[in-house]
Order: C-alpha cells, then sequence, then structure tokens
C-alpha cells in the first residue's frame, strides 16, 4: 500500500516553501516519526515526518523546489514489497558511504562533480550533517591551497567565477541564491519602509539598577527557578507591557482604514540564527513571571538555532523587542515588524560618566531607540512611551508595583 508524503497545510501568511532537504533516498527503510524532508518557508522550517514504518519508493519534488499547501512530495510503501521492487543503484556502495557521514544528496552531488571525498568534510547541518555549502567552502579551500588556482566547478545553484590579475593571482567569485527566510526578510522591510511613515526616537536608560538586583538576587533567582537566569530581556519586557497599557496606540496596528486596538500583549523578541533574523511572540506577556519571560526567550533562541520552531510560534505579535547590543552595536534605528506600529531598540551597555544627584558619576548605560509609524503614533506619546520604558528599568520596583 502506497503513502503519500505531502507537505503540511501552511498558515494564511505563508503562500508556498521549498524543499530544503531530503533526509531519506528512495530505497531506505523508514521508521514511524523519522524526519523525511525539510521544508523551508518564508518564516521557519518545517520538518516533515513518516507517518508509518515503510520504505521510501518516489521523491517527487526535489532539493529547491517551490511547493505549495498539501502538495505531493514523495511516497512510501511497505518494506518488504516494495524494497524489492527498488533497482540496486550502480553506485550503491558510494552512496551507503555517503548516506554514513550523513550527507544532504545535493553535497554528495556537489562533491562527486568537485572530486571531493564527502567524508572528509566537516558538516555544519542539523546533527552534524554535511550540506552543500559545506562542500562549497571545502572546495574553495582546495583551490586556494593549489599553487597555481584554476576555476573552481560551477553548479545550477552555485556558480563560481574567477578571473586572473596582474601576478597569476586569483579573484574568486562564488553566486548563491537567496534562502526564502532572507528573501523574505529583504521584502518584509522594504514593505515596511515602503507602507509606514516610520521615525525613530531615542534616549539613554541607567542600567545600574538592573545589574545590581542581578547581583544581589540572580542566584537566589536561579535557585527557586530551577535553574533560570535573571537575564536583561525580562525587565524590557515587562517594562514594555506596563508602557503598552498606557500608550494603546503603541499596541495597535492599522488595517486599511481601520486601526485595530489589540487588547493582549504578544511581544515579538528578535533572534538571530545562521539563516537569518526570526522573530518569535512571547504570547500574553502581562500575565507571566520573571522567570516564566525568561524561560520562554531562552527556549525560542534554542529552537530558532536548531530550526526547530514551529509556525505559531513566530506568528502574530503586537509588539517588538530587537537587542543589537548582544553584537556590539552601540546605537541603530531598528526597522518595524509589519503590521505592527513600534518596535524597541536595545543596545550595547557601556560605562559613560553621567550626572547623578549634580555629581559627575560612572554608570552602566544603554541607547534606547523607539522605531514608530507616525500614521498612528504622534512624537509626544511616541516619546513618552519610550521615557516611560526608561523610567521602569531604572526603578524595577515600580515593574512589580505597576507604578
Amino acid at each position: 500500500m502506497s503513502v503519500e508524503i505531502k507537505t503540511p497545510v501552511f498558515s494564511e501568511s505563508i503562500s508556498e516553501g521549498t524543499v530544503a532537504a531530503w533526509h531519506k533516498e528512495v530505497g531506505d527503510a523508514v521508521q514511524r516519526d523519522d524526519v523525511l524532508v525539510d521544508i523551508e518557508t518564508d518564516k521557519v522550517v518545517i520538518e516533515i515526518f513518516a507517518s508509518t514504518d515503510g520504505v521510501l519508493t518516489e521523491i517527487v519534488k526535489q532539493e529547491g523546489d517551490v511547493v505549495e499547501s498539501e502538495e505531493l512530495l514523495g511516497r512510501m510503501g511497505e518494506a518488504v514489497a516494495d524494497a524489492a521492487v527498488s533497482e540496486p543503484s550502480t553506485d550503491a556502495a558510494e552512496q551507503s558511504a555517503s548516506s554514513e557521514v550523513g550527507a544532504a544528496p545535493s553535497a554528495r552531488k556537489l562533491a562527486a562533480e568537485s572530486g571531493i571525498d564527502v567524508a572528509a568534510v566537516a558538516g555544519t547541518g542539523r546533527g552534524g550533517r554535511i550540506t552543500k555549502e559545506d562542500v562549497v567552502r571545502a572546495r574553495q579551500g582546495a583551490v586556494q591551497a593549489q599553487t597555481a588556482p584554476s576555476a573552481p566547478e560551477v553548479s545550477d545553484a552555485d556558480q563560481a567565477t574567477e578571473s586572473t590579475i596582474a601576478g597569476g593571482e586569483a579573484r574568486v567569485e562564488r553566486r548563491v541564491p537567496m534562502t526564502r527566510l532572507r528573501a523574505s526578510i529583504a521584502e518584509r522591510l522594504l514593505q515596511a519602509q515602503r507602507t509606514a511613515a516610520m521615525l525613530t526616537t531615542f534616549n539613554e536608560v541607567d542600567m545600574e539598577p538592573v545589574m545590581t538586583m542581578r547581583r544581589r538576587y540572580g542566584e537566589e533567582f536561579q535557585a527557586r527557578h530551577n535553574g533560570t537566569k535573571l537575564g536583561f530581556m525580562g525587565f524590557f519586557v515587562r517594562a514594555c507591557v506596563e508602557a503598552l497599557k498606557r500608550f494603546p496606540a503603541v499596541n495597535a496596528s492599522i488595517d486599511g482604514n481601520d486601526i485595530v486596538y489589540h487588547g493582549y500583549y504578544d511581544i515579538g523578541v528578535a533572534v538571530s540564527t545562521d539563516r537569518g533574523l526570526v522573530v518569535p511572540v512571547v504570547r500574553d506577556a502581562d500575565g507571566l513571571g520573571m522567570h516564566q519571560i525568561e524561560d520562554a526567550i531562552v527556549d525560542f533562541g534554542t529552537r530558532a538555532r536548531a530550526g526547530k520552531l514551529a509556525l505559531e510560534d513566530i506568528q502574530g505579535g503586537t509588539f517588538t523587542i530587537s537587542n543589537g547590543g548582544v553584537f556590539g552595536s552601540l546605537l541603530s534605528t531598528p526597522i518595524l515588524n509589519p503590521p505592527q506600529t513600534g518596535i524597541l531598540g536595545m543596545h550595547k551597555i557601556e560605562q559613560r560618566p553621567v550626572v547623578v544627584a549634580g555629581e559627575i558619576a560612572v554608570r552602566q548605560m544603554m541607547y534606547l531607540a523607539l522605531s514608530y509609524d507616525h500614521r498612528l503614533i504622534d512624537g509626544r506619546e511616541a516619546v513618552q512611551f519610550l521615557v516611560t520604558v526608561k523610567e521602569l528599568v531604572e526603578d524595577p520596583a515600580r515593574i512589580l508595583l505597576e507604578l
């Protein structure tokens, strides 16, 4: 009996995806719940699992193919009957060796074309799997190691060109297609700039009180909450929620000619991954304790970098926080995440001389930036919102007391 392997039903915000990688080949035995194939959308990578035991008998959609909701990807059959139908490949030994090192089919193909031993390539994919990009890097290393470099091989998805300048030095260029996530990020950023009247207001916050609280209560907090560390993001999420309650327009969105005021606080927290920036959402943040917020953020970060976020993790959101400070950014202008009307940018904490109670003191300071949609939010509201966040963070007791 044949079992069809299909893409899942995509949400309304996702129209299509791309076959990123097959984890099984035709003729491979499959157990129920094995990961068969990854589908990359503009938001997340979706893993398609086997619904039953059997053998993969057909791959309909190859890596790189664009697929829509509920589209046929391949077929599975019963282990005994369909295994006998498959003709053994002439390079079965080579495929077996490649399979042992966990290489994607596209990676094995490019390695064979380039004369590279796939077993010698270090894999950076999920579970150490060798990706096509790993082979590309290995190929570039081999080219650079040669005393008389020659033009690298050219594949369909990865075109390399080389020119020679005076002295015989090789100049290599590599052309690769944009990932679906990167293309989506680019489109959303352009959309935000095209459709919103975006302005940014800046302020600075004295982080000394929060840092003192973390030093004083950090160990006790971690012991009380099963290892959860007291970070900075929890303070800013809570401060933003309180500020959003006072300035509902910053928690609203524009839908055509209507303003949608959200009576809940779903805070998106930007997470950087190797594939690009994603924004998982902490739902109903106003009802969560500090440790629950910190747990959610750590969990999102771990799953985002492993490509394990689900569609529901990144959908919606009424306001976003982005922390460029973890990369050393001192000041930047965050771009809105449509259809939201506000985004807070955090930055690097740096010691600076400031005036405190009439005296010059060295304090741990951070610049804050609030980008907002001026179609809905007036400058006065934006400034007051950011000042409220500043005051709450500088006096964390106000967050607890909702002052």
